[in-house]
């Protein structure tokens, strides 16, 4: 396989006329300033190492619309949340899913870190196959051509000393023994199976949802099995005051106490943090992922990104509840939020929003080879156009700044995941109509039952 990109950013700058090679699912060379051959597919525009989107709650995307209209805070859309999540099975999340992750890759996404947590049957009860609903989301991740790191979420309590309520039944397994035991099995058959798409990890859903005294088995069982663990963090101020009231602590320091920190972890969203945490976070090299288009729209705050980075703490970039699933809108947020935030410009380089946006968060989703353009990595790579009217006139100098700074999902033309092709002029090859996929999913999970007629 052989593709000829007309400029390629390859980490440390942009190179014209860049030959990439591949042998099945990984680079053999990656050579700039060549003539393209006559085998090779002409890739016009900017190519960039496949997009890691390390933080996904697949169902939420069914809300998009739906929970922008009106006023409301984090936890009154939290409640319109809960009625999708009782109308999901593993049929129907599997058609959800395969749409959303079809979006992905037309925006360029080749790896999907999906949070989750919708275990159960509606009533809490497992299905026959404990793991049917995480299986539905690997499945979805195939039939859609990206990678998936199912991100195997512990949830035990509705709130710090609450018991799971409603639709929360569905997330617990009770303890994190039994957590830790459902979540093997899923381990152990991903491994075992041909499905070289998908790895499992661990995630703590928050401080709220899994009480102290258990945060450290979750943790021992993501050191034990190399695994990322991910954790929501200190989202909402609501969370900080809830866990400094029962534990004397910030979230932070009691995830720190517990062991759940390290360059293993990623803390989601990192928004209100003291000083000291941010020390935490940084000098254990923790990863921060930052989903700044859901952050706004549920008016959560902005995150102090580059004081983490800054402190040791590596960014990477996730789409969360799908308000858009576009990371260049994501990458170029951290810079415009923090630009709001400070009232300076400059904070971050082109460069550094595209690492976040790739190598970091393949990083942070257990694909340390992945998220490059070079020899070895993942055959991963997305080609965004530079002659559409968002990137038109830049050139090759400031190309990488257009990709960051003007680029949308939209100039997404071809996008290659372990060297299979699976976007060509914005189509996708494997999912023919995404939008009427994407209809027809949502359609069935939110639609409102039919009333019986009165006699």
């Amino acid at each position: 396989m052989r593709w000829h990109a007309e400029y390629a950013w390859l980490g440390d700058g942009v190179a014209a006329d860049v030959l990439i090679e591949a042998d099945g699912e990984r680079f053999t060379s990656v050579m700039p300033g060549v003539p393209a051959p006559p085998d090779a597919a002409r890739l016009p525009g900017l190519t960039l190492p496949g997009l890691a989107n390390a933080h996904s709650h697949a169902f939420h995307r069914a809300l998009r619309g739906r929970v922008q209209a009106g006023r409301g805070t984090f936890w009154t859309w939290r409640e319109q949340m809960y009625k999708v999540a009782e109308r999901l099975d593993p049929v129907s999340y599997r058609a959800l899913a395969t749409a959303v992750y079809a979006e992905m890759a037309l925006a360029g996404i080749s790896c999907v870190g999906e949070f989750h947590y919708l275990h159960h049957g509606p009533d809490g009860e497992p299905y026959g196959e404990p793991n049917a609903m995480g299986e539905a989301l690997i499945a979805a991740a195939a039939d859609a051509g990206i990678r998936i790191t199912l991100l195997d979420a512990c949830y035990l309590t509705g709130g710090i000393g609450q018991p799971l309520k409603g639709p929360q039944l569905r997330f617990g397994d009770g303890t994190a023994g039994n957590w830790a035991r459902r979540v093997d099995s899923l381990y152990e058959a991903t491994g075992k199976t041909a499905r070289p798409h998908a790895r499992v990890g661990a995630a703590i859903h928050s401080v709220r949802a899994v009480p102290r005294e258990q945060l450290a088995s979750v943790a021992s069982w993501a050191k034990q099995h190399r695994a990322p663990l991910h954790v929501h963090l200190s989202e909402q101020p609501a969370e900080n005051e809830a866990c400094e009231a029962e534990y004397g602590v910030t979230p932070t320091r009691l995830l720190a106490d517990c062991g759940a920190l390290g360059a293993l972890t990623v803390a989601v969203h990192a928004t209100h943090l003291t000083e000291e945490d941010i020390g935490l976070l940084g000098t254990t090299t923790t990863g921060v992922c930052m989903c700044p288009t859901t952050e706004r729209d549920l008016a959560d705050g902005i995150g102090p990104a580059r004081d983490l980075c800054d402190a040791g703490a590596p960014i990477c970039l996730g789409s969360d509840q799908h308000a858009v699933i576009d990371l260049f809108e994501e990458a170029r947020a951290v810079e415009l939020d923090e630009r709001l935030r400070t009232r300076q410009r400059g904070h971050w380089s082109s460069g550094e929003l595209l690492a976040a946006a790739t190598s970091t968060g393949h990083y942070g989703l257990g694909w340390p080879e992945a998220g490059r353009l070079e020899p070895g990595s993942y055959a991963d790579l997305v080609t965004i156009a530079l002659d559409s009217v968002r990137t038109a006139g830049a050139g090759a100098e400031f190309a990488a700044e257009a990709a960051v700074f003007a680029a949308t999902a939209a100039d997404v033309r071809n996008v290659v995941v372990s060297g299979r092709e699976i976007v060509r002029d914005g189509r996708h090859l494997l999912v023919a109509d995404v939008p009427a996929a994407l209809a027809a999913a949502i359609a069935e999970v939110t639609a409102e039952p039919e009333t019986e007629p009165e006699d």
